[in-house]
């Protein structure tokens, strides 16, 4: 036992005389609990104690009393039971069933995320009790998986209907509002009512929890959550929690809709979508047989509750006659011989015309038909056991389709509510999935002919992709598919397969692209224009010894490499004419070895015209040059030498 248990001064105390304190397991805003021993049944309950500050507090002794009273009313498998309440001196208390175990609240935190199955079992067996709490007309007012209770032997119960109240009653005022923030109402928050649809949304709440590992509104305050919960809409659970089943992304979604218009009236609209689900995804909770009942209260001054199982007679006791002569009773009794006599024989003439009428009915009349059920989006096995259950022969049939996910049936044949004799054979199409096309080989087609080749094949045919190709104008050179199912694309020029609702797109050749070499800056950029291409006005210029300055030598490759296609921007590569190289020193030299020498670094050469007279080249020495040594113009300049005869 702990210090603070040691320190609690009901622990060992005998409360009104029967209920024998042990231990405290729980504390809450109200009450707490504590585990105490029934002396008078023997038997372990639970023990709920109002806070001593509360007690002389009407409005909440009232809402304790209340608790009693609601809880009472239920006797169902998925609701904790309570067996009495009562006033011993201050305390005021309630005593309960004890449930060994944890809170579905324990259970995240150690989990954080539960499985589909985990999920699927707790609000099946939750749904189940509120249900029962909205048929009595009880409104919980305040679940949230603090009150959800998971115990040993694998019982699921709510609990804790301290919240509670008849649907009839159901406005609060703004200082009225106790549920949990985190699992609060839109219309608690705006309006302060509340009816069942309230507890509705308190569940999806919790179904988001319970399938993504937290709640879906988060704040520093209290106002800023119940802010998101008046304005926002809950997201998806798949959107933090891939694994979740589109089925149950609906179910919270349903729950949660802002307007409690437009969402399940109760408790037993949400199980029975639930139960859809549950078939649907093939997960079957532990089923429990116990029924339903409401047990009502016998209501005396101390509040002693009917227990499930007791009797309870709400007849008025009937008040005796005065006592009759014999004549009287001998006329009472033929009358009533008489009556019944001629009652049986209206009956026995009636259920032989109903006798005779049933069986026209049922043996050549309407009746002996059978209504084909309608197995739309079921599986095989369900269908077939639909379609025998009804009377009928199922039979299994194939075909593809576009729309209806493979495995799932498509139709009947006969069609649905058609009337059969019984043990009619009834086709059931499954669908396939998509149909699957081999597409031929598309290259070098026109694109009018690739178009018509798989024309057929129900494919989402995107506008085609045009480019620039050495093919002539109008002729497919490739093609791609983008898989309707998913994953990467992937070409089909050559031919490939597909299914039906792929993505797919021709790429169509508009021709080569045009040759600007040579040109102008100012023509090639018309030409390429006039081709729907742009042209990039900053230029990459280069030297050239073969193209003229200022005209086009070629262009740069395409970003991304690939064919050329409209609106692609080109840059230009333009000529600044031939490179300068520096002019070799010759001063000095004579002329025919200084001739020589600039000759062959690409210079023309200019001197005196007596310098080619016969034998003069190798009598003259050069004595000056222009340009002068190492100044840098363009090769093919023309350099003058002065020269003279030597000495």
């Amino acid at each position: 036992m702990t210090t603070s248990q040691q320190a609690d001064p009901l622990i060992g105390r005998l409360v009104d005389g029967r209920y024998r304190v042990r231990a405290r397991i729980a504390r809450g805003g109200m009450a707490t609990v504590y585990v105490a021993t029934d002396l008078r049944l023997e038997r372990r309950i639970a023990l709920k104690v109002m806070h001593g500050h509360l007690s002389d507090d009407t409005v909440f002794q009232s809402r304790f009393i209340q608790e009693a009273r609601a809880a009472a009313r239920l006797a169902d498998p998925h609701v904790v039971n309570v067996f009495d309440q009562g006033q011993d001196g201050e305390l005021a208390y309630l005593v309960m069933e004890y449930l060994p175990g944890i809170t579905l609240r324990e259970l995240m935190r150690e989990q954080r995320r539960l499985t589909i199955p985990q999920t699927i079992t707790i609000m099946d067996a939750v749904l189940s009790g509120l249900a029962a709490a909205h048929r009595a007309g009880i409104v919980h007012r305040d679940v949230k998986p603090e009150n959800v209770l998971l115990a040993e032997d694998g019982r699921i119960k709510i609990g804790d209907f301290g919240l509670a109240r008849a649907t009839t009653a159901n406005t609060a005022s703004g200082a009225q509002l106790m549920g949990t923030i985190a699992y609060l109402a839109p219309e608690l928050v705006t309006r302060g009512t509340a009816d069942a649809r309230s507890d509705i949304y308190a569940l999806g709440i919790m179904l988001y929890e319970m399938l993504v590992g937290e709640q879906p509104y988060k704040g520093e305050q209290p106002m800023q959550i119940a802010f998101q919960h008046a304005t926002d809409s809950v997201p998806r659970p798949s959107v933090r929690n891939p694994g979740v089943p589109e089925q149950l992304d609906e179910l919270v979604l349903w729950a949660t809709e802002k307007s409690p218009d437009e969402r399940p009236d109760d408790a037993q609209q949400m199980l029975e979508r639930l139960r859809v689900i549950e078939r649907e995804l093939g997960v079957t909770p532990t089923p429990t047989t116990a029924k339903t009942t409401v047990i009502p209260m016998r209501d005396t001054a101390d509040q002693t509750l009917v227990l499930p199982g007791a009797a309870a007679s709400t007849a008025p006791a009937l008040v005796a006659d005065a006592p009759l002569d014999n004549a009287t009773l001998l006329r009472r009794r033929a009358a009533h011989r008489r009556s019944r006599g001629a009652l049986l024989l209206v009956l026995v003439l009636l259920l032989a015309v109903l006798a005779g009428g049933a069986g026209w009915w049922f043996g050549s009349g309407p009746g002996s038909k059978l209504s084909v059920p309608d197995v739309a989006g079921k599986t095989w096995e369900i269908a077939a056991a639909a379609i025998t259950k009804d009377g009928m022969t199922p039979v299994q049939g194939s075909e593809n389709s576009l729309k209806v996910p493979q495995g799932e049936a498509i139709r009947t044949d006969p069609v649905a509510g058609t009337r059969v004799d019984k043990k009619a054979k009834v086709t059931v199409m499954i669908s396939a999935g998509p149909a699957k096309h081999d597409v031929p080989k598309l290259d070098e087609m026109t694109e009018a002919q690739a178009k018509q080749a798989i024309a057929t094949f129900n494919l989402k045919l995107l506008d085609p992709l045009m480019l620039f190709s050495r093919a002539a104008n109008g002729i497919v050179i490739n093609a791609q598919v983008t898989p309707r199912a998913g994953g990467d694309g992937y070409e089909c020029g050559e031919g490939c397969s597909v299914y039906e609702g792929d993505q797919f797109q021709l790429f169509v050749s508009l021709g080569a692209l045009p040759d600007v070499t040579g040109k102008t800056v100012a023509d090639a950029t018309s030409t390429l224009t006039a081709a729907q291409l742009k042209v990039n006005p900053d230029s990459v210029m280069e030297y050239s010894d073969s193209v003229p300055e200022g005209h086009v030598i070629g262009i740069s490759d395409r970003d991304g490499g690939g064919n050329w296609r409209p609106n692609d921007t080109i840059t230009l590569h333009v000529s600044k004419g031939p490179e300068p190289v520096p002019v070799p020193g010759v001063v000095g030299q004579t002329l025919d070895k200084a001739k020589k020498t600039l000759t062959d670094a690409g210079f023309q050469v200019s001197y005196a015209p007596w310098g080619d007279l016969p034998g003069f080249a190798a009598m003259t020495t050069v004595t000056a040059q222009n340009p002068a040594a190492d100044t840098a113009v363009p090769k093919g300049s023309k350099v003058t030498l002065t020269i003279q005869l030597q000495g």
